[in-house]
């Protein structure tokens, strides 16, 4: 008898081969809350648009993110607890400049900075602001260069902790402009935020979002932004480069990613879900209000050469700096 020969569609068999790679549990995923661990104190400048994004990407999954601060340590803590975490999508973390400062400054670390974290995106980018306590006579950054000239060492200036992008904005702000002043960690940016309000530390570079309100009340001056442009949100106040300190730029970014080993498929859905929300004009507005903007790459191979740059480049400025961890 004849065989009868059957022809296989090349579609057919890639779907099949597709349905058979695909990981258990990641065809439902996430069928339960996804655990977000952000590195800072609750109310900051990563805390804030940190939880506009996720409440949105929750919408987008059909399930509730629980946002976890797990401050401390220039973002170190909280980074040691998501790469010890399960690679099953239901831990991620807020990932930023931070992140890779304080691999630079720590000579050794109980994970890799790069190759123990799945990258998923970029989410936003913003930069700082130089603030002051009012009772510091200063109403300009020229005019608190001379003080601080005038008193070396006397001068403090706060930081949400050793190893953090604050600490490192006002390590470099210092050695450009030339002076001394005193760096005061704290443990995040909440009581950084509380002992400036109430005169306790003079001085202090934290993220534009938590400062706003306070700034608009009068509580606090801004002196400059540490970006290569003005804030939307602060039009009236300079750049620091423009306002004396030639050349000098800082930016923070935030970003997702997950501990190493996150498949493939969950990695792409969380990627195409917050690159739907970022793009949205509603995004956009919010995260406007607390002085940031939306930021992202079109696959998470180039949030890893971002990453990687960014290693390379914070680096490079803790060693121009002379930043330490004191």
């Amino acid at each position: 008898m004849k065989s009868i020969g059957y022809k296989v569609s090349p579609v057919l068999i890639g779907t099949l081969a597709a349905l058979v790679s695909w990981p258990v549990g990641a065809q439902n995923y996430p069928a339960k809350p996804v655990r977000m661990i952000i590195p800072f104190s609750a109310g900051g400048a990563a805390d804030v648009p940190g939880r506009i994004i996720m409440q949105k990407l929750g919408e987008a999954l059909r399930q509730q993110i629980v946002v976890e601060n797990r401050p401390g340590a220039g973002s170190t803590i909280g980074a040691d607890v998501a790469a010890k975490s399960a690679p099953d999508g239901y831990t991620i973390f807020m990932i930023s400049n931070t992140h890779f400062v304080s691999a630079a400054l720590h000579k050794k670390l109980a994970y890799d900075s790069l190759h123990d974290f799945t990258p998923v995106t970029q989410i936003t980018s913003a930069p700082n602001v130089l603030v002051v306590h009012p009772s510091l006579p200063v109403k300009s950054v020229k005019e608190l260069i001379a003080l601080a000239k005038a008193r070396p060492g006397q001068i403090d200036y706060a930081s949400s902790g050793n190893g953090s992008t604050q600490h490192l904005t006002g390590a470099l702000f210092a050695s450009m402009a030339g002076i001394n002043m005193t760096h005061i960690p704290y443990r995040g940016s909440g009581p950084v935020t509380s002992d400036l309000l109430g005169g306790q530390v003079m001085v202090a570079f934290p993220g534009i979002a938590g400062m706003l309100p306070h700034i608009r009340a009068g509580k606090l001056r801004a002196l400059g932004v540490t970006g290569v442009k003005r804030s939307p949100e602060l039009p009236d106040v300079p750049t620091v480069a423009e306002a004396g300190v030639k050349g000098y730029e800082m930016v923070a970014w935030f970003g997702v990613a997950a501990p190493k080993g996150l498949s493939r498929n969950i990695q792409m859905k969380l990627h195409g879900d917050l690159l739907r929300v970022l793009k949205t004009p509603e995004m956009s507005r919010s995260l406007q209000k607390v002085g940031q903007e939306p930021a992202w790459q079109d696959t998470p191979e180039k949030f890893f050469e971002f990453m990687t740059v960014e290693a390379a480049k914070w680096a490079k400025v803790v060693k121009a700096s002379g930043a330490v961890i004191d």
